[in-house]
Formats: C-alpha cells, structure tokens, sequence
C-alpha cells in the first residue's frame, strides 16, 4: 500500500507519521488524552502513561503551560489545547485528534477545581463553613459543576466517536472520597463534616456519571471507572494534603491500563474498592 508522510511538531522534536490513501493514521501506539494536566495529578498520569509506552496529549487551557509539560515528560507526550468549560475548545481538540491520530484508547477525565479562586490563603475548614448549603453562592457551587461534571460529560460526548475507532478503549474519572453519599452518611468519617453542595456533591455527582456512562458503553467493550486519588498534595486543596502526586496517580492510571477482563463501573482508589 501505498503511504505519504506528513510531518507534526512534537515536545520539541519533529516525527513524520505515516498516512494511508484515505489518510487514516497509521498510529501503533495507544494513545490517551489527559484533561488537566498542566500540573499536579493530571502531570503525573500523564508522565506514569507515557513511561508505560502510550502517546499522551497533555490537555491544559492554556498551551503554553501545556507544552511546557510535555517538554517535561520522557516518552510520547504533546500538548493540546483544551478548556473544558468551552464547547468550541473541545470540538477543536476532538478535530485535532482525528486529524492528526484517527482515534483516542484512553480518556483520563481530571480537570476539576474545588473553588473560583477565593481559596488563597484559607484553610480547608474556611472552605467547609462558606461552602454549607445554608449559605454557599449559587454562582460558584455552578462554576466548580461546570468544570467537575458538565465539563466532564461535555469531553466525554466529544471523544466517544474517537474512543470508539479504539478496540479497547477505557474512559477514567478523576473523582474523589469525599464524594461518597455512603461515606458521609456516617458519623465516624474522617471527612464528613466538609461534605457540602459545591466540590463534595460535584464528586457525587461525578460518580452518577460514570455509573451512566459504563452502562450504556459496557455493550461496545469500553470500560468506564471512577479513580480516588486521595488527599494528595496539589493547587486544589492548596497543597496541604498527606499523600504525593505520585501517590495521588496510581490508581487513575491502573485503570486506564486495564485488561480485557478489567471491571467497568467502578469507584476505588489504590487500596481498593469505595462505596458509592
């Protein structure tokens, strides 16, 4: 068969790909789209699933941080420009993936935020007393859904024509503990009394999502899991959580890597499975 070439600016370096006639990509390697992951958590899946042989795009609002990010990953990585409150954002990079790749075996669904930026300088119990249902403002309880559960679905709509060219794609969110209605509805949990209709509910509702999600894509084999991080060090909780980002990735990324005999519709972080 005949092939032609077209050349693509990667990380720095330049890498000829080839094309065939009708020009789908001829792309060996998986590839997997990571939203949010600039820095923190969304840095690390993206450095621990390059390291494991896959193409990552880098997904970050802002390009210039995200190619800087990619410089800084070992393997296959490239930035992508990619806001997930921003519909003409997402089909932009939805395009820009079949254009250049052809299709998408993994979507890691990170980008969140816990608040619109008042957050600086106050403690975790600050956030808990402004963010109480008796008192917390619509308009940020709205901004922090759009990122953490609209954004999402928004995403995901996006790149299912693109997962699904995949023969075993896998869909993960970023979800967290503190999301869980079984969890908070008991006394002894640790974080129970942060539990609140803002970044807390938003998870809830993350969560709903993938249960969603996992059953009506379970008939076409792709995997769709909800991953804990933990209370890991990052810009959303103002770095003052216990655990490392290396830590916080462990579980996102062994779900994006799962076999065929992987399970789908799920919540657990690294020491195993969570209650809804």
């Amino acid at each position: 068969m005949a092939f032609r070439n077209r050349v693509l600016a990667r990380a720095g370096h330049i890498e000829s790909i080839r094309f065939s006639r009708t020009g789908v990509r001829m792309q060996e390697k998986r590839v997997a789209l990571v939203t949010g992951a600039n820095q923190g958590i969304g840095l690390q899946v993206a450095k621990d699933l390059a390291a494991e042989g896959l193409t990552v795009l880098v997904g970050s609002r802002d390009l210039a941080k995200g190619e800087a990010a990619a410089a800084a990953i070992e393997g296959g990585a490239r930035a992508i420009q990619i806001d997930v409150t921003d519909r003409a954002s997402i089909a932009a990079a939805a395009a820009r993936i079949r254009e250049e790749i052809g299709r998408l075996d993994v979507l890691v669904n990170n980008a969140a935020i816990t608040h619109t930026g008042w957050m600086a300088g106050k403690t975790m119990q600050d956030y808990s007393e402004a963010t109480r249902p008796s008192v917390v403002s619509l308009d940020e309880m709205r901004a922090v859904w759009e990122t953490n559960v609209f954004g999402v679905l928004a995403v995901t709509q996006a790149m299912l024509p693109l997962l699904r060219e995949s023969e075993a794609a896998r869909i993960v969110n970023v979800s967290s503990g503190v999301g869980s209605l079984t969890q908070a509805s008991d006394p002894a949990y640790p974080y129970r009394s942060i539990f609140g209709p803002v970044y807390p509910a938003s998870k809830t509702a993350l969560n709903a999502l993938t249960v969603a999600m996992a059953i009506e894509l379970e008939p076409a084999g792709i995997k769709v899991n909800a991953a804990c991080p933990g209370y890991t060090k990052t810009n959303l909780n103002n770095y003052s959580g216990t655990q490392t980002v290396e830590e916080g990735a462990r579980e996102p990324v062994r779900l994006a890597l799962l076999g065929p005999d992987g399970p789908t519709g799920t919540f657990s972080n690294s020491a195993g499975p969570l209650p809804w």
